[in-house]
């Protein structure tokens, strides 16, 4: 049986324009398509997880608001418990997603709003539910000293921790925070920013990702798109999961979010690490050949059937 899952992170309105490329700086460009719905890193991961079984529930903070009113809707068919989120007199935040339709790749600028104020006060208000979770999962779309906090208090009560740096950040994170991830899970890009290195090999990834250790991180995994995964343990080994093909790519915007959700579902059942990580790669894999981030999640019963072909 899954135990819960406790996701500290963001809610944002997905504002995706669609076109047949990404417009160049000072250019208008026509596009095809136009949508609205739910997003931010958190929300999207939460989905994930709900949706792959997990027990989740969801810290943030929304505006009083109709974007509020579309994360409520959002978690409440997710079956997410949004207890932990409160209203508040800020607007709820928004992202702005322009999508490459013909290779698939975007472009995104997330304004944060309500979920970005979020006090330590409040935040040590939900100390008792942090505690008793199985999982603590949290990403970089609310600040960094809040993050922190969240994580500390996990670690803490023994509750492991997942930290998707994701944004990157404009400044380091500090070896003391990446020392309170129990599982670090950077894509490419971020991995390169955390750690200065280049990201483009496999062994440039093994580099980076025993960087990262050295600075304080239990076990890395770092997502590598097409190619799968990257695992590296807390011993130094390192292992390749192979990325699942569950048809053409539609759109990557929510895959790493995808990733973070299924493997802290697999996670908080127990599963072996590999396992967990290939759950959440099979997780991505759906997700890429769906258009949208929270839309794209895909249930329980489709992740089993993708690891049940290979």
């Amino acid at each position: 049986m899954s135990r819960s899952v406790l996701v500290l992170g963001s809610f944002v309105a997905d504002v995706a324009f669609r076109a047949s490329r990404l417009p160049a700086w000072g250019e208008t460009l026509m596009g095809s398509n136009f949508a609205l719905g739910p997003g931010g890193k958190g929300s999207n991961q939460a989905v994930a997880a709900a949706r792959a079984g997990a027990h989740v529930q969801m810290a943030c903070k929304l505006g009083d608001d109709t974007f509020g009113q579309l994360a409520r809707k959002t978690w409440k068919d997710a079956g997410i418990d949004d207890s932990l989120t409160p209203n508040c007199d800020v607007a709820t935040g928004a992202a702005a997603i322009l999508i490459d339709e013909v290779r698939g790749e975007n472009g995104i600028i997330v304004v944060p709003g309500a979920c970005f104020t979020i006090t330590a006060e409040e935040l040590d208000a939900m100390a008792d539910a942090i505690r008793s979770a199985h999982i603590f999962l949290t990403q970089l779309e609310m600040p960094v000293g809040i993050v922190d906090r969240g994580m500390r208090i996990a670690r803490e009560a023994r509750v492991t921790t997942i930290l998707n740096p994701a944004p990157a950040p404009p400044q380091p994170l500090s070896d003391s925070m990446l020392a309170l991830a129990d599982f670090l899970v950077p894509n490419e890009s971020e991995a390169a920013i955390l750690t200065g290195l280049p990201v483009e090999t496999i062994d440039q990834a093994e580099r980076a990702a025993a960087a990262l250790q050295q600075r304080g991180a239990c076990n890395v995994i770092l997502t590598l798109g097409a190619r799968g995964a990257l695992v590296r343990t807390a011993d130094g080994d390192s292992t390749i999961v192979d990325a699942f093909n569950a048809g053409p790519a539609l759109e990557t915007t929510g895959a790493g979010d995808a990733f973070c959700g299924g493997f802290a579902a697999a996670l908080a059942e127990d599963m072996p690490l590999l396992d967990a990580v290939r759950f959440g790669c099979a997780t991505a894999g759906i997700s890429v050949t769906r258009h949208g981030t929270a839309p794209s999640m895909p249930k329980r019963s489709e992740i089993e059937a993708l690891i049940a072909r290979g």
